[in-house]
Parts: structure tokens; sequence; C-alpha cells
């Protein structure tokens, strides 16, 4: 077997805190994390003594190191000591890209995923995770995703007790954000509020979905930018339509709300496509097997 299919799922941030800034420019985090059924494609093919490349159905995405999954390949054979080995990476785009949800860092993780399989390296979780922080700092919670709390970078994961079933509604505006921008934005302010992480892990435990959802929320929605009424008129929508809560994800500019009712995900889809074009239904996902 020298090629293989991987499945690679977005995740939403059920909350985000940002909690200082490290010396080394980065800012630490803390965020509940977790991986819903929206996904791309990823298909992996060994090419040796090739250099790895990827190819995507949107034109704009790279097909060099640029790309995080051909970072990803690279990365994988310097860790496992093999040599004159590269990859052929197909993929299937349907994550939307700049929304804040991991696309391209599902992407790097689907990849290692299909290599540990491919080559028959059987690294466990734990070396998988390692190997991935050094590619991006969502990388290492998209290897097994599910319900984890992260800190750090983002590459400091905690497994929590998973996420009660509901669906998912998913809407991306037009635009898309600028990760350092936003970074450099929410330096120049205080911040108002925090999220209750750790009322929200109790709540977990508890299972206690509607509890949880009016609980979740983004720091980086306090951050000043005129395009905010967008994502408070999409939130505003799927409240309207019976979400138990919605909040933007990651860093933007996606948003998403949960739903215990399938009937008002349904409506919440059809009225937000009167409006926006990217609108996408998904479920809570569990742990990916490595």
């Amino acid at each position: 077997m020298n090629s293989i299919n991987e499945k690679a799922y977005a995740k939403i941030n059920i909350s985000l805190d940002v909690t200082g800034k490290r010396p080394d420019g980065y800012h630490d985090m803390l965020m509940v994390m977790q991986t819903i059924t929206l996904c791309d494609d990823v298909t992996v093919t060994l090419t040796p003594g090739k250099v790895s490349r990827a190819e995507s159905n949107l034109r704009f995405v790279p097909c060099d190191e640029r790309n995080l999954a051909v970072r990803a390949a690279n990365v994988f054979f310097a860790e496992t000591g093999i040599e004159n080995m590269g990859v052929h990476i197909k993929m299937q785009k349907r994550i939307p890209v700049g929304a804040g949800m991991a696309g391209g860092s599902s992407d790097a993780a689907a990849v290692l995923r299909a290599l540990n399989k491919l080559c028959g390296t059987r690294l466990d979780r734990a070396r998988l995770e390692e190997i991935a922080a050094h590619i991006g700092s969502d990388v290492a919670f998209c290897v097994c995703g599910g319900t984890q709390l992260a800190s750090g970078r983002g590459e400091l994961l905690s497994p929590l007790p998973p996420m009660p079933e509901c669906g998912v509604v998913v809407c991306k505006p037009d635009f898309s954000v600028s990760t350092p921008e936003l970074f450099r934005r929410l330096d120049a302010v205080k911040l108002r509020c925090h999220p209750d992480t750790q009322g929200i892990i109790e709540l977990l435990h508890e299972g206690d979905l509607p509890k949880i959802a009016r609980r979740m929320y983004n720091v980086f929605e306090d951050v000043p930018d005129r395009r905010h009424n967008e994502i408070a008129a999409i939130k505003s929508t799927m409240l309207d339509c019976g979400a138990l809560g919605a909040v933007m994800t990651g860093t933007g500019s996606a948003v998403f709300g949960l739903y215990e009712d399938d009937k008002a995900a349904e409506r919440s889809l059809k009225t937000l496509r009167r409006d926006w074009r990217c609108v996408s239904p998904a479920k809570i996902m569990p742990r990916i097997d490595v």
C-alpha cells in the first residue's frame, strides 16, 4: 500500500482565552476545543525520491512547503529518520479557509496519521502530537481531536469529558481575519471579560449542553473591528432560530451555533443562507484513532 485517504476534521472553540504574552512573542492561550464532522478529504501517496507536493481544489492554496500539509510530511520524515521519500497530497477542501477552524492544521494532522500507517512507524498519540507541535499550534490538537483543553500556544493538551451530542451550524462571512493583526490589536486593548473555562469543564463532566452553550465565549470578539457587526448579526440570527449558544471560533471569522433541536438547526441553515454563502451543518465528533 502506498496511498491512503484520511478525513481532516474542522475544530471549533467552545471557549478561547488569552492569558498573557510570552517572552518568545507568542501568547499563552487557554481553550476548550472540539472536533466537528465538517471535513476535508486528504489523499496521501508515497513518492520515493521526489519532493513532497500538494494539490487542492482551491487554486489559491499553496502547493509547496508553505502548505502545512507538505510541511507535516517533511517534518514526519525528518523525525522518523525516513530518507529519500516524498509524498503527493491531494486535498478536497470543504473547511472554510481563514475561518479560525484549523483547516490547514487539520490537513497537516491527517498527513501525520496517514504517514504513520503508510510507513508502518506505529507512533503513538503522544509522539504524533509531539511531532505535530513542530508544525503549527493547532496541529497537535487535530491529531486526535475530540474534546480537549489546550494551553500554552495550543500545543499542551488535556483530554476532557466529551461534549454532549448536538447539531452544529457554521457560518463564515465573506471576509477572513489576519491572525497576527488580531493579536496585535488584542495587545492594545484591555480585555473586559474572560470565559469561565473551569465552569465549562465542570459542565462537561455533568453533560449539561444548554449550560455549556450559554457559557461559550471568545475574547477575540472583544477586539475592536468594524466587521464584528457582521459577526454579531450571524450570532443573532442563530440565536433567533433556536441555537442554545453562538460564538466566533478561533481568531474568526467563522461563527458557529449549537442546537439540541434538529428543526432549529435546519431553520438556522435556511435563514443564514439568505444572506451568507458559506453555511454548513455539522455534528460533534469524538476522538480520532491513530
